[in-house]
């Protein structure tokens, strides 16, 4: 109506054939509309936003228009029949039946009818029985009468039983019961007797033993058990699982194994000091019947066990005791002087006991006649003492000699290498290890603060001893091998001690070796202990990993003994040698690239060559294309060459080779090239997954196939030759040659404009469908996204509006109750004044 209050939309161009949907607008209605729908929903969430109850009207159809009011009231009340339906079938608490208790009602047992109610003015409840009165009042007529007249009345009828009377009567029947059930389980247990007698005399004629021909067909006709027989009766005798114990920690177990061997040294001193304990166990002493056990004591307890053989009192046993302490009676014979004096005092006083006791007084008969044949045969018994003495003394000495010769439980960790080397002196390497296990277990990290210290010493002192035993001139490889067990296991308590000893012998050796290289211009291989300390590396660390602070160094050092050590010596091969088997081991599954290891294993081929082959391919240091060392693996001698046989090179025949004969040595130089052949083997199984395989191998095999002289060497030679050869062959890769990868050409730039159909004025077409549809979902989602974000700020818009003026609302109450408290004041005060005036003028 109001034309102010009318939008129109105007159209820049009027389109034939469209519909306009909102050419005129009402944004007053449509604002009062959204005002009206907010009060109703967000305001009343903003008044409602600290409340935690609400509550719910669930009357059925309350506010359904749709249903009349007869039809809300009809199904409300069906409605709440069948809510009060289903509590009574859920609750049923039976109100409608009644408990009995032999036929009585409780509630009628319940109501106490022996109790009388004198209050009552009825003549038969309020009466007292005769029994009652006699007792308390010493009678009354007329209330006797009463009863009399009323208790003729009620012989008629029948009275009904009091609560007394019915529970008696109850205890009565329950003891009837009892007794009629003990009478039929006494006459069932008469029955069962007669009836077992009866069956014993039956059984007696039934029996009848089957002979044993008749036995056997009945055991031939016995059916084999099947397997689920056999399989529950294995079940059923099968062990139930049993609680284990707690795992012990590692300080519990070595503070047990450190008790059990101190036990076994105090045990072993006590036998080498020829202390037995059974003698020591305390003999039994027969006590007499008349011993009272007052508790007086004797000072020294010379009561000997009874005993009868035959009928009669055994003595021998008291003349041998006599005969062992008569030493001891010449010694000391004033104390038995004193002794007997008392002894004489005690049997006075215990005369009368003796006569009463016929068993003590038999007991002093057979000392007295002991006492006699002793003094009458003393001098030979004293010749059987001096005997028995010498055969215990020579049962003694072999139990203590025995020992001495063990080996003691408990052991203190040496402080300094001579007593260390002193320790394992002089006996075998199984002694050895013992020793050494017990250092451990007796001085374990967890039972003492120092033991640590102590120990990581004992790991230098045994590397040290190890080094010791294979710079001897007889190696005992066999006894160093056996001391890796104890030394790994130091190692995994101790490891970075064990590391830095380790690296402490490697830097030592490398000095050592750059030295001589300066001094003489040349280097010279390392000794027995050296490498026998690379082998340990490799067992005691892992050589697997990129980088180790022990096992890299090493691994530098050997690289460097590869590449300095010059070649002089059949040792010094042995010895390259057993370092190319090292290499192997280190590298086993890293599988590192390793050139020296190759250039060593091609300059042995190189010098098991003639010098007329020995040209032709080029040798890298510490080998020299001439020299006087070039055929130091040659063998020239046909005997030699087909007698030998393939044999390990242990370590220790480098010390022997200046002993050895001409054809031992000859042997030892084939043996080293059937090695070399080995390695090569090796490597090549090694190596053959890297792609410069074929390059690193090729002068390998050009020194194989062009130079060494096969036909010469011997069979067994021959066959590993061969198969070293073969396997080069094989794992050689043929390379393929390189390719440029086929790729669609790239078109050049072009700068002819790009022409886009345009089907609507101001609108891009599509390309398809996909397309169409994603950019209408995406023009959907920013006009939702816009009218969402224009309705939340009018939300906030009308939530700051009523906020607003629920506090202007509050400021005006406020200001309001100031004004009637400033104006009540003001009042106050002015009577105040007022009445203040007119006191001062009167």
């Amino acid at each position: 109506s109001n034309p102010f209050e009318v939008k129109v939309n105007r159209q820049k161009f009027n389109i034939l054939g469209r519909k306009t949907k909102n050419d005129v607008g009402l944004p007053g209605v449509s604002r009062s509309k959204a005002i009206k729908k907010r009060t109703q929903t967000l305001l009343k969430e903003y008044k409602e936003r600290e409340k935690t109850n609400v509550f719910k009207d669930k009357r059925f159809g309350e506010y359904n228009t749709k249903i009349s009011p007869e039809e809300k009231m009809i199904r409300r009340f069906t409605l709440e029949r069948q809510q009060y339906y289903g509590k009574k079938n859920i609750y049923n608490l039976n109100e409608d039946e009644e408990l009995t208790h032999f036929g009585q009602s409780l509630a009628e047992i319940e109501k106490l009818n022996d109790i009388v109610d004198s209050d009552s003015d009825a003549e038969e409840r309020g009466t007292l029985s005769a029994e009652l009165t006699a007792a308390h009042f010493g009678g009354g007529g007329g209330l006797l009468r009463k009863k009399a007249s009323s208790g003729q009345q009620d012989e008629v009828e029948e009275k009904p039983k009091s609560r007394k009377e019915l529970i008696e009567e109850m205890i009565a029947k329950s003891k009837q019961e009892k007794q009629e059930r003990q009478t039929r389980r006494e006459s069932a247990l008469e029955l069962t007797e007669k009836l077992d007698n009866d069956w014993k005399e039956i059984q007696t004629l039934i029996a009848h033993k089957t002979p044993k021909s008749e036995r056997k067909d009945k055991d031939v006709e016995k059916p084999k058990p099947d397997e689920y027989d056999i399989i529950v009766r294995e079940l059923g005798f099968e062990m139930k699982a049993k609680p284990s114990e707690r795992m012990k920690t590692e300080e519990e177990l070595a503070k047990e194994e450190q008790a059990r061997l101190q036990k076994l040294e105090a045990d072993r001193l006590r036998r080498m000091r020829g202390i037995d304990e059974e003698a020591n166990k305390k003999k039994p002493s027969h006590v007499s019947a008349d011993d009272l056990a007052d508790g007086f004591i004797l000072d020294k307890d010379d009561r000997r066990l009874l005993s009868y053989k035959d009928g009669k009192i055994n003595i021998e046993n008291e003349e041998e005791e006599e005969e062992d302490k008569e030493e001891e009676e010449e010694e000391e014979s004033g104390k038995e002087d004193n002794e007997n004096e008392g002894e004489s005092e005690e049997e006075s006083a215990n005369g009368d006991e003796e006569d009463v006791a016929a068993d003590s007084h038999s007991d002093l008969e057979s000392d007295h006649e002991s006492e006699e044949e002793a003094a009458g045969d003393g001098e030979p018994k004293k010749h059987k003492t001096s005997e028995n003495e010498s055969q215990n003394v020579e049962e003694v000495d072999p139990r203590m000699e025995a020992a001495k010769s063990e080996l003691p439980y408990t052991f203190a960790v040496p402080e300094s290498y001579e007593t260390f080397k002193s320790l394992l002196a002089g006996i075998t390497i199984e002694e050895q290890l013992t020793v050494l296990e017990r250092i451990q277990k007796c001085n374990h990290p967890s039972l003492a603060a120092g033991n640590k210290e102590k120990l990581e010493k004992l790991f230098g002192f045994l590397l040290e001893y190890i080094g010791e035993l294979a710079t001897l001139e007889l190696p005992e490889l066999r006894t160093i091998d056996k001391l890796i067990l104890p030394l790994y296991n130091l190692c995994q308590m101790f490891p970075e001690a064990a590391s830095d000893s380790i690296k402490f012998i490697l830097r030592d050796a490398a000095h050592d070796t750059e030295e001589v290289a300066e001094v003489k211009g040349r280097a010279t291989f390392p000794g027995l202990d050296t490498l026998i300390y690379l082998k340990i590396t490799s067992l005691l660390f892992p050589t697997s990993d990129f980088w180790h602070p022990v096992v890299t160094p090493a691994f530098m050092y050997m690289s460097q003994l590869l590449t300095k050590c010059r070649i002089t010596t059949l040792q010094d091969v042995i010895k390259g040698l057993f370092i190319c088997c090292l290499f192997l081991e280190y590298v086993s599954l890293s599988k590192r690239f390793v050139p020296e290891l190759i250039n060593f294993l091609l300059g042995v081929l190189h010098i098991s060559l003639p010098k007329k082959q020995a040209q032709g391919y080029t040798i890298v240091h510490p080998f020299t294309p001439v020299g006087k060392n070039l055929e130091l693996l040659l063998v020239c001698d046909k005997e030699d060459l087909e007698s030998w046989q393939k044999q390990n090179l242990p370590l220790s025949i480098v010390t022997k080779l200046k002993e050895s004969s001409r054809t031992e040595t000859n042997h030892i130089r084939l043996s080293c090239l059937a090695l070399c052949f080995d390695l090569i083997k090796k490597c090549v199984a090694l190596y053959e997954s890297l792609p410069s395989f074929r390059e690193i191998m090729h002068p390998v095999r050009v020194l194989l196939t062009q130079h060494v002289p096969v036909n010469e060497y011997p069979e067994k030679m021959q066959e590993w030759y061969h198969s070293a050869l073969k396997e080069i062959d094989n794992k050689a890769k043929c390379y393929t040659p390189l390719v440029c990868e086929k790729k669609k050409p790239v078109p050049l730039k072009q700068y002819t404009p790009k022409i886009v159909k345009v089907l609507e004025f101001g609108r891009k077409q599509g390309g398809s469908k996909k397309e169409q549809e994603s950019k209408q979902l995406i023009r959907k989602h920013k006009r939702e996204l816009k009218g969402a974000i224009r309705e939340i700020r009018k939300d906030n818009q009308f939530l700051a509006r009523t906020q607003l003026s629920e506090i202007m609302e509050r400021d005006s109450a406020r200001k309001r109750k100031v004004k009637e408290l400033l104006g009540s004041l003001a009042t106050q005060e002015g009577e105040w004044k007022a009445l203040k005036r007119k006191k001062g003028k009167n």
